[in-house]
């Protein structure tokens, strides 16, 4: 099956938890979002793979107009039956691939893409994409779970979203990511990490639906050794897992 057509399906089953999820819609981290883009009010903002749509609702407010896309139609309708009527009168909805944007080129000042790359099957078309779709001088502000920079800590953390998640592709380390930024000739402006913390049974609730796939999940963390474990600051309660967490990467870079 084609990856990409594997992620439309995933996604149109799990469209609920994306909308609802309070990992996507932390409000300090929309907030710092906005802050560190400071729109302005005549401007065009694009949010790629919306998802939930929480980026694209935090933006509205300070934007003259706001393109949220996804490859997922499913995903979409459920972001339009969140909006309250105020909401609906500056955000465009459009199912779109984040490999394909289908925009002119030089048309963006602002785009942003949080928390999804690491579903992208060609994260270096994605770059190509929107730096071609970027107006000179305009702002990419990007999120994503990065991966960490030692090798055996990469493919334990990717193993680990990979057994939970099939659409997950890749976490990156941030030292891949930046190398794709400067191919596309990008300028970073600011960068931050934030620690996140995914409470184990809901980070499995969101993509796993029986009690033996989730036991798995638990298995490989269980079995792996102290150094793996403290890479993903893993938290127990006796014998059970209450949470693990991750490095969430924010950059903004400028074209």
């Amino acid at each position: 099956m084609d990856k990409k057509f594997l992620n439309q399906s995933l996604f149109t089953q799990r469209k609920d938890a994306y909308v609802n999820s309070k990992v996507h819609s932390n409000p300090e981290a929309l907030q710092k979002i906005v802050e560190w883009l400071s729109p302005l009010g005549d401007q065009t903002v694009l949010d790629i793979a919306t998802g939930g749509g929480q980026v694209a609702k935090a933006l509205a407010p300070f934007a003259k107009q706001v393109i949220a896309t996804d490859l997922t139609p499913s995903m979409l309708t459920n972001v339009r039956n969140s909006f309250t009527n105020d909401e609906i009168d500056n955000i465009l909805l459009i199912i779109a691939d984040a490999e394909e944007l289908p925009f002119l080129d030089d048309s963006m000042d602002i785009i942003t893409c949080r928390i999804a790359a690491h579903h992208f099957p060609r994260p270096e078309t994605f770059i190509r994409e929107v730096y071609r779709v970027l107006k000179p001088g305009g702002k990419f502000l990007f999120v994503d779970n990065v991966a960490p920079e030692d090798e055996a800590e990469d493919q334990f953390y990717n193993q680990l979203e990979t057994m939970r998640d099939p659409s997950h592709e890749r976490a990156k380390k941030i030292s891949e990511w930046k190398q794709l930024f400067s191919n596309d000739s990008f300028t970073l402006l600011q960068e931050d990490i934030r620690i996140k913390k995914l409470p184990f049974q809901d980070w499995l609730n969101r993509t796993l639906n029986t009690a033996e796939e989730q036991q798995q999940v638990a298995d490989f963390i269980e079995i792996a050794d102290d150094k793996l474990q403290r890479s993903i600051r893993l938290e127990k309660d006796a014998n059970t897992i209450v949470s693990f967490s991750i490095d969430e990467w924010i950059s903004m870079w400028r074209k």
